[in-house]
C-alpha cells in the first residue's frame, strides 16, 4: 500500500532492506506529513488563538481544522468534544485527575483489566491513593480473552469508571466493547476506552459505540509524535474541572478568582502542538484517501499470515493464537529441550538482518507476570507492510532460532 510515500522504508539496517515489524509501538510517516512540519515552521509558524496578525490566525485556523478533522474520523458528535494532549497517557492522566477530583471519593472503585497497558493502569492507581478508592481487575480466561461474567460481578454500586483497552497493545487481541460499555451503562457506569491500538487498525464510531471517554496518539497513525486525543461525551466534559491551570484554558484571571474557558479549551492549559494537530491532520487524510476499512482488511491478513506461519514452526508459541486481533501477534521461542529462549536474544538476531520488532514486557508488565515469561516478541504490522515482509521475518527467524540453539 503505497510504500513509496514513506522515505524511511528505503533505510538500510545492518547492510539488509528494512523490515518494519513495530507499529504497535510507533507507526512511519508518509511524506506528507513530513512536509506538513516542514511548511508550518517555514511558513506560518505562529502561536494560536487571541492573536491579530495574520500568521496567528492562519495558525489557529489550520488547529481548528486538524481537531474537525480527529472529530470527524472518530465520528464524535462536535469538535468541542476533541481535546488535545501530549499523547494517550497524558490523556490517561488528565482524565484520572479531572473524573477522579470530580466524582471519585473514599471507598470507590475504578475497574480495569488483566491487559491494560501501565497508561491505563498507573493513573488510576495514583487516584486510588490519593481518594482511598480501590482498583478492580478485570480476569482472563484459558484463551487469554476477558472473562465477562468475571466482569459482571466486579460491578458494583461503588463502581465509578471503567477503563480498557480496546485491542491489547500486546497480544492484539479485539475486547468486546461494545457488551463491555452496554453492561457497565446497565449499571450506570462511565466507560473510558483506550483506543491506541484500534483507532489506527479499526474504523471507530464513538456514538455507536457510546463509549464516555477515548483516548489515542496521532504516532500509532502515521502522524506526529507528541500529540493525542482525549474524547469525552459533552455532558460529561460540562460537568468535569480543568487538570490542569496556566494560559487559555481560563475565561477570567483575578486573585480572587479564576472561571475557565468554553469546551474543549477549558481542558488545554498553555501552548497546544498546533505544528502536531496540523500534521495529524495531514495523516487522517491520507488514511481515508486510502480508506480504513483497505487498510484494516490488509492488516488482518498481514497477521493472519504471521500466526499461520509461526505455528509451523514448533519451537514457536503464539499468545491468543486464533483469537480476533488487530495488527499485532505475541510469541516466544523455546529451544528443543523445552528452554525459553529469552525475547531480547530473539530480538537482536533479527535486527541484524533487518528486521525490527518489539521484544519485552511492552509497557504491560502485569500480563506478561500472568503469562508467566520474561517478555515476549511482538511483531506489528502497518498499511506498507506486504506479504515479503513477512516472509523475510519468518526466514530471519527461523536462522535466529538455528543460532539460539
Amino acid at each position: 500500500m503505497r510504500r513509496e510515500d514513506f522515505p524511511i522504508l528505503n533505510e538500510q539496517v545492518h547492510g539488509r532492506a528494512l523490515v518494519y515489524l513495530d507499529n504497535a509501538a510507533t507507526t512511519q510517516k508518509p511524506q506528507v506529513v513530513l512536509d506538513a512540519i516542514i511548511e508550518a515552521y517555514s511558513h506560518w509558524n505562529a502561536n494560536v488563538h487571541r492573536g491579530v496578525h495574520h500568521l496567528s490566525q492562519v495558525a489557529t485556523q489550520k488547529h481548528e481544522k486538524a481537531r474537525e478533522k480527529v472529530a470527524k474520523l472518530i465520528h464524535a458528535q462536535s469538535s468541542e468534544e476533541i481535546i488535545f494532549t501530549k499523547g494517550t497517557t497524558d490523556s490517561l492522566n488528565m482524565l484520572a485527575r479531572s473524573f477522579g477530583d470530580a466524582m471519585v471519593k473514599e471507598g470507590d472503585e475504578i475497574i480495569v483489566s488483566q491487559l491494560e497497558h501501565h497508561s491505563n493502569i498507573v493513573p488510576w492507581q495514583m487516584l486510588c491513593e490519593r481518594k482511598g478508592a480501590v482498583l478492580k481487575v478485570i480476569p482472563l480466561r484459558e484463551d487469554l480473552s476477558l472473562d465477562i461474567e468475571a466482569f459482571k460481578q466486579l460491578l458494583s454500586e461503588k463502581t465509578r469508571l471503567v477503563s480498557v483497552a480496546h485491542v491489547s497493545n500486546v497480544l492484539g487481541i479485539v475486547n468486546p466493547m461494545q457488551d463491555i460499555i452496554r453492561i457497565a451503562h446497565d449499571r450506570g457506569v462511565a466507560v473510558c476506552v483506550d483506543g491506541a491500538q484500534s483507532v489506527p487498525h479499526l474504523a471507530m464510531d464513538v456514538q455507536q459505540l457510546d463509549c464516555d471517554f477515548l483516548v489515542m496518539s496521532a504516532h500509532k497513525m502515521y502522524g506526529p509524535t507528541g500529540l493525542g486525543v482525549l474524547y469525552g461525551k459533552k455532558e460529561w466534559l460540562d460537568k468535569l474541572p480543568p487538570a490542569e491551570g496556566g494560559g487559555e484554558m481560563i475565561e477570567h484571571v483575578s486573585f480572587e478568582k479564576t472561571t475557565y474557558n468554553v469546551l474543549p479549551y477549558k481542558f488545554e492549559a498553555g501552548t497546544p502542538n498546533y505544528v502536531g494537530s496540523y500534521a495529524f491532520g495531514k495523516a487522517i487524510e491520507y488514511v481515508q484517501t486510502i480508506g480504513l476499512e483497505n487498510i484494516a482488511t490488509h492488516e488482518h491478513a498481514l497477521a493472519e499470515y504471521i500466526e499461520e506461519e509461526l505455528s509451523k514452526i514448533s519451537q514457536v508459541r503464539v499468545y491468543a493464537a486464533k483469537q480476533p486481533k488487530a495488527g499485532a501477534v505475541s510469541f516466544n521461542v523455546y529451544r528443543a529441550d523445552g528452554v525459553l529462549i529469552h525475547p531480547f536474544d530473539v530480538g537482536v538476531l533479527l535486527d541484524r538482518q533487518g528486521v525490527a520488532v518489539r521484544t519485552g514486557h511492552h509497557c504491560a508488565e502485569p500480563l506478561i507476570d500472568y503469562l508467566g515469561v520474561p517478555g515476549t516478541v511482538r511483531a506489528s504490522v502497518g498499511m506498507y507492510n506486504t506479504k515479503e515482509d513477512i516472509d523475510t521475518f519468518i526466514a530471519a527467524l527461523k536462522k535466529a532460532i538455528m543460532m539460539l540453539e
